[in-house]
Parts: structure tokens; C-alpha cells; sequence
């Protein structure tokens, strides 16, 4: 049922002309009363956004963004008008604008009054409400979108904006929101890194000027910068406690956040597209939208802000969120490019062997011309190699079926090597300088996916070999380079489209093939973890995180994950990085969705045992991990050790994670207090994940907590034992109640 609210044109135009002369001259002993200003509330469960039209002028302002309030009637007659919904620039803004526009008269203003809007509900946990705003003097338009999730108490927000001139309109700033806050401190966590060192966390204290994070990167966009942020009011934020706002922006190519604090100590935030080099010639009728910047508030701490993004994650931002994940074992590790049919068939009976779900064929599959024996030939000729798989893929699909497993494969179709037949086919097929020397990264080029024929060749790739082999059960989407040698033969006079039209049509490829293949569980990859965004998401089942699976690394980057993506979303795999046990690899793999990469053939028959039965285990309990509530509770970046646990929705069933990173002498491994339980409830607790050779730490040392119960009030308040003085164990602990 559709709830409308509407200010009509005749009182717009009215309010128009009170912002000329608010307030008629009194006749004698009349008293007048100014108009009240328009409040726009938008709510979640426990957060408040209020926005008000100004009887001033006419223009929205942001009044509150906070806490839940009981009733917003009071922001009426309120005076403070300083933090514009959508600043724009050419008049009276003297910061940082949300929109900047180059009228067909060459006015660089723009003007944004109220014209109306619109609430509607999208079922019980959502609403969307709809702000049209319009320049008195141009026909220029734009729309804010507020998508609201009372559940989960995150906000959805983007932009359309839209124009009737003559001629095009040049756009040169385009956020997807503006957030505005007045507090006495302000601390951004952001995440950055590089191949193979994703996601580190770094927080500090914003200071009056301008900080920005931001990507111009184009494909591989979050190599160095992550879409995501923390920013803590007032005081730092823990785990439990402080004002915090967690953001992520849906967009797979480049972003900016900018934090702007002025002379008054407030903060403006404004997130989205990346406008470097990235000016838009928008036509008159054509709209542009802007990806959803998504967003939630609590004082209750990072812990807080996390469980309701991955909430929202579950439900709304991944595909298939509520469902299940296969575990499968890669063959990269084991052959690299090396292999023939024969070998991948003994890979097949490893798969069976360890009890996992799916078969990963990696990189090295295809071309002939130039075979695709190393990194440096063959990317984009998507031919069976004869000399490797002489029956094609079909014959391993149909032996994964034999083996009563499924059958998965690599593919990096948006790239090219120049030494490839596509190459000498389609030259101008791919992103090159006319007048310059290629620029190689990874021996490779990107291809222009702005050309329609581009697209419908990549779209080709995907649907033509699932339709020639309709077994394959799962594919693995890689990315290996960003883009340079900026320049599109297709885009001709429009280079500055480049890095939004080449997202967009990525987007509109997948649209297709989720179109034909709604359920086909497919990883997101770009070189490890450089595109990691809730707007690829949609389409992808879950995402890889890094190249880098040495377990110590990988428990700080699935740390630094986790603060914005579910567990069902971050692959994890067990493979020979690192010199840690065997269990520890496992352990850490174990927090998310977890997989294998790993000569199973040299494993001892104790390894292989240990592993049968942690996936067992895994298979067991991977749903609590899935779509429990995740609560970090010792973090590795404040001690010498890292804990976390996942609690299911009922609270009947957690999974405890505890890890000895390293140790000084004399150290004292406290106990760890969990935190998620049914205080007045009693928990057995099981170890699991122990073998002869895998033992755990605790169980040598006598230590261990495995059988005892205890309360959950007991549990949280006192704690238990799960710590060693040894460097690089682990222990895993289910919890039932």
C-alpha cells in the first residue's frame, strides 16, 4: 500500500515567492506567524533521518541524523539552516558541492528548491521515499532517493539527476549523498593495501580542511582504497560502545569519500562516483543515476554496525544472501598452468576424497594459437586448449558427475594479452592510446566493454560456454588489472565517460546473464581483493579476498572484511601459504566460506583425515557462520591474539574462533568473555577441529574446556579459557545451548 505525500506546484510556486518576502508587512496589533517549515522524517528501527523544506527559501536542509526520535514535529519551527541535503555550486555554497552542472549558456550555477515528494512502503522491513527537486531558473532536476530498512537500520541512498535544456549538459560532480554532522571529534577508520596486503586498518582524527579516499583505477578500483569507511563522533568507538557510521559504496570502478569539517567544526560528508577525468555530457531527457551509497548509524559501537550491515547484506546486497555456499577445491596450487585431462581427473578424486562439493578448474584451460601455457599468451581466445583437454570441457563435467561432484571454471573475460588472436582481430576492440606505446600490467590489456560489440562478446563468452556444457556449477570471475592507456575508439569525442560507462556496461553484461542464469553461483575476483563493492555483489555469490592465504594475514584481512561483508560473502581457502599447522590454516579458513587450495595427493593420512572431518564439521555448522550475528571480540590489532564468534538468531547455537598470534615471555593470555548468548540459558561447549596431528593446543596443555557447561550470564561475564602461550595455534569451540 502506497503512502503519498505530495506539495503541490501552486504551493511550491507560493513558496517561491515567500522566499523573495517571507513575511507580509502586519497589518496594526496582527502578530504573524511565519509558515512552518516541510519535515521530511525517514526511519529505520532505531535511526532518524529528518530532512525540512525551508519556508525560507525553499531549498532541503538536513536537520537530524541520529537516534530514533519519538516525534520529529519540534524541527518546524527550527532556524538552523546551515547543512544544505544537496549542495550545489554557483551561488551561495562555499564548500564542496554534491552536483556542479554547465548549463547550455555556459552558467556554471545551479539552484536546487523543493518541488515534492513521496514515501512508499516496500513490504514490512522497507520504505522508499522519493525528494524532487528543480533549478527555478533552468529545467534541471534532481531526485534523492532514501531507501530505509527498519530491520536491519541501514539506509540505501542515490541520486537521479536529469535536465529538458537544448543541448547536453555537462556534470561534473555527481554524489550519491551528503551527510552532515556536528560533534566535538571526529575519527575515520579507513582500509587500504595493495596486491596480497588487502583491507589494513588505519584510523585517525579528521581535522578542519578536506580529507578524501578515493580510486582512480577504473576495473581493478580497490587496489589501494577500499569503498569503505568508519567514522567514529566525539570519542573513538569500540567494539560496544560510541557514536559511530559505518559506509560502503555500491560501485564497481572509482569512487570518492570527502570529509570536509569547515570553521564551525561541522562535518560534511559526500560519497560516490570518482568525478576525476570524469565529466559527463548528460542529454537532455537522459537520466543519469548514481550508485547507492549504503549506510548505517548506532551508538552501540562498530560490533553494532557490523551485524546490521551484514544483515542487510544477507537479505538485500548479495545474491543469494539466505541460501547455502559449496565448498570446492582449486587446482591452482597443485598444477598451476601444468596439467593435462589426466591430471585434473586424479584432482576429481581428490575432491570426492575430502568430502567437498565442487572442483575449481583455474587459469590454463584455453586458446590454441597462442596456448595459454603461462600468463603472457592466450587471455581472450575462449577455446578448449586441444593439447590439454583434447575432449573438451565437457569431459571433465561429465567425470564430476561420475564422482558425484560439481564442476566449476576460471574465466577472465574483460581482459586480452597482445599476444592473442583477439588481440589481432579486434585491435580496436581495446582500451589503447592512438599516438603511445601500450602500457602492460600482468601482460595484459583492457578490453572496451563501452562497445556494444565488446559487450556482446564478453556476454558470449559466459553464455556460450555454459550452453555448450550446461553441467557447470560454478564459475570464477577474475579481473586482473586496472585500466590505463585511457582512450576508447567507440567513445570517440566522450573519453570522459570512460570509467562510468565502462561500470555500467559491465553491469548491463551481468544483468544479462543473471537474466538466464538467476542462480549460477559465481565468485567475484579482480587480482585478490580489488573489487570488493555491494554493486558487483548483487551478481556474485560471494568474493575473493586476497591472493594472499597465509593464515596469520588473512586473520587481519578477514578482520578488516568483516567490519562490512557477511562471512557467506569472503572465500577463504586452505592452501600451503604460510608455515602454520595444518589446523590453523583450517581454523582461519573456517570463519567465512571456506574452500581448498592444496596438493590433497601430499597430504599425510593423518592431514587427510583431520581435514575429512573438519569438513564435515564445516558442513555442519556453516550456516551459524553464514547468517549468525558476528561479535569480535579480541581484536589483532590491540593484542597478541584475535577472538571472534558467530551466535545464531535464536541464540541456541554459536561458533567460537580463538587464535594465539605471538607471545612475549611472561605474558598472560587472559580468558575470553563472549558476548551474544542467552544470559540465563546453559551452553555445552565442543571442541572441534581435533586430530592426532592437528591436535589442538588446548587439549595438550589440559586446558581445555570441551564437555564443561556453563551459563550463558557465566559465559559473558567470567569467560573461559580459549588462549595458549605458543605462537600461531588455535582453537575452535561450538557452543550449544
Amino acid at each position: 500500500m502506497k503512502k503519498l505525500v505530495y506539495l503541490s506546484t501552486i504551493f511550491f510556486l507560493a513558496l517561491s515567492a515567500n522566499a523573495q518576502d517571507p513575511v507580509s508587512p502586519p497589518q496594526t496589533g496582527q502578530r504573524v506567524q511565519p509558515d512552518p517549515d516541510r519535515i521530511i522524517t525517514i526511519e529505520t528501527g532505531n535511526t532518524s533521518l529528518v530532512l525540512k523544506v525551508s519556508s525560507r527559501d525553499g531549498r532541503l536542509y538536513q536537520s537530524y541524523f541520529g537516534p530514533r526520535l519519538g516525534s520529529t514535529d519540534s524541527f518546524s519551527q527550527q532556524r538552523n539552516e546551515s547543512h544544505l541535503a544537496y549542495a550545489t555550486f554557483g551561488t551561495d555554497n562555499l564548500f564542496e558541492p554534491a552536483v556542479r552542472a554547465l548549463h547550455n549558456d555556459g552558467n556554471p550555477s545551479l539552484e536546487l528548491t523543493y518541488l515534492s515528494h513521496e514515501t512508499e512502503s516496500l513490504g514490512k522491513d522497507a520504505t522508499l521515499t522519493k525528494i524532487i527537486m528543480k533549478d527555478p531558473q533552468y529545467p534541471f532536476e534532481v531526485t534523492l532517493f532514501y531507501k530505509a530498512f527498519a530491520a536491519s537500520d541501514v539506509f540505501e541512498q542515490w541520486t537521479e539527476i536529469k535536465h529538458n535544456e537544448k543541448k547536453a549538459v555537462t556534470i561534473y560532480n555527481y554524489a550519491s549523498s551528503m551527510l552532515h554532522f556536528d560533534a566535538e571529534k571526529y575519527w575515520l577508520t579507513q582500509f587500504h593495501g595493495d596486491w596480497a596486503e588487502e583491507m589494513k586498518a588505519r584510523e585517525s582524527e579528521l581535522t578542519p580542511g578536506i580529507k578524501i579516499l578515493d580510486s582512480k583505477l577504473g576495473t581493478r578500483a580497490h587496489m589501494y582504497q577500499t569503498p569503505v569507511f568508519l567514522l567514529s563522533l566525539n570519542e573513538k568507538a569500540d567494539e560496544n560502545t560510541g557514536q559511530v557510521l559505518a559506509g560502503t559504496l555500491g560501485w564497481s570502478g572509482n569512487f570518492r569519500f570527502l570529509f570536509e569539517i569547515d570553521e564551525k567544526n561541522s562535518l560534511r560528508v559526500i560519497s560516490g562516483i570518482n568525478p576525476f577525468a570524469s565529466e559527463y555530457f548528460l542529454q537532455p531527457d537522459q537520466v543519469f543515476r548514481t550508485p547507492s551509497m549504503i549506510y548505517t548509524f548506532t551508538c552501540k559501537g562498530t560490533g553494532q554496525v557490523s551485524r546490521n550491515l551484514h544483515r542487510w547484506a544477507i537479505n538485500h546486497g548479495i545474491l543469494d544472501g539466505t541460501g547455502s555456499r559449496y565448498t570446492l577445491l582449486n587446482n591452482w596450487e597443485a598444477t598451476g598452468f601444468n596439467f593435462d585431462e589426466k591430471k585434473l581427473t586424479s584432482v576429481l578424486d581428490d575432491t570426492k576424497k575430502m568430502g567437498l562439493d565442487v572442483f575449481l578448474l583455474d587459469d590454463g584451460w584455453f586458446a590454441n594459437k597462442y596456448p595459454r601455457n603461462h600468463d603472457r599468451a592466450g587471455l581472450g581466445d575462449w577455446q578448449e586448449n586441444k593439447a590439454k583437454l583434447p575432449n573438451g570441457l565437457g569431459y571433465l563435467v561429465k567425470e564430476a558427475d561420475e564422482r558425484g561432484v560439481k564442476f566449476g571454471i576460471w574465466i577472465e573475460p574483460e581482459m586480452v594479452n597482445p599476444k592473442s588472436e583477439l588481440y589481432e582481430t579486434h585491435p580496436d576492440w581495446i582500451l589503447k592510446l592512438p599516438n603511445r606505446p601500450e602500457h602492460y600490467f600482468r601482460n595484459q590489456l583492457v578490453l572496451d566493454l563501452t562497445n556494444p560489440k565488446v559487450q556482446e562478446f564478453v556476454y558470449n563468452v559466459v553464455d556460450g560456454m555454459l550452453t555448450a556444457n550446461p553441467g557447470i556449477a560454478f564459475i570464477k570471475w577474475d579481473c586482473n588489472r586496472m585500466m590505463t592507456n585511457m582512450y576508447s575508439t567507440y567513445l570517440k569525442d566522450k573519453q570522459s565517460h570512460l570509467y562510468i560507462d565502462y561500470v555500467n556496461s559491465l553491469y548491463g553484461v551481468l544483468d544479462r546473464l543473471r537474466a538466464k542464469y538467476p542462480s549460477l553461483p559465481i565468485m567475484l575476483c579482480s587480482g585478490g581483493g580489488g573489487r570488493v563493492d555491494y554493486g558487483a555483489l548483487k551478481y556474485f555469490t560471494e568474493f575473493w579476498a586476497s591472493d594472499n592465504t597465509d593464515p596469520l594475514e588473512r586473520i587481519y584481512m578477514q578482520w578488516g572484511y568483516s567490519y562490512f561483508f557477511p562471512a557467506i560473502s569472503v572465500c577463504n581457502h586452505v592452501t600451503s601459504w604460510g608455515k602454520q599447522s595444518l589446523k590453523f590454516r583450517t581454523d582461519v579458513a573456517m570463519m567465512g566460506k571456506m574452500g581448498y587450495d592444496i596438493e590433497v595427493s601430499e597430504m599425510t593420512e593423518n592431514e587427510l583425515k583431520f581435514s575429512q572431518d573438519a569438513i564435515a564439521n564445516y558442513n555442519r555448522i556453516k550456516d551459524v557462520i553464514y547468517k549468525g550475528d558476528l561479535y569480535r571480540l579480541i581484536s589483532p590489532y590491540k593484542e597478541n591474539r584475535a577472538a571472534l564468534m558467530y551466535v545464531n538468531q535464536e541464540k541456541t547455537k554459536a561458533i567460537l574462533f580463538s587464535y594465539t598470534l605471538n607471545t612475549r615471555y611472561g605474558e598472560t593470555i587472559n580468558r575470553v568473555r563472549l558476548q551474544g548468548l542467552d544470559p540465563s540459558g546453559t551452553y555445552t561447549i565442543r571442541e572441534i577441529n581435533v586430530s592426532n596431528e592437528g591436535r589442538s593446543f588446548m587439549g595438550m596443555r589440559g586446558m581445555t574446556e570441551n564437555g564443561r557447561s556453563y551459563t550463558g550470564d557465566y559465559l559473558m561475564n567470567v569467560g573461559i579459557n580459549a588462549g595458549s602461550g605458543t605462537p600461531l595455534t588455535s582453537v575452535v569451540y561450538e557452543i550449544t545451548k
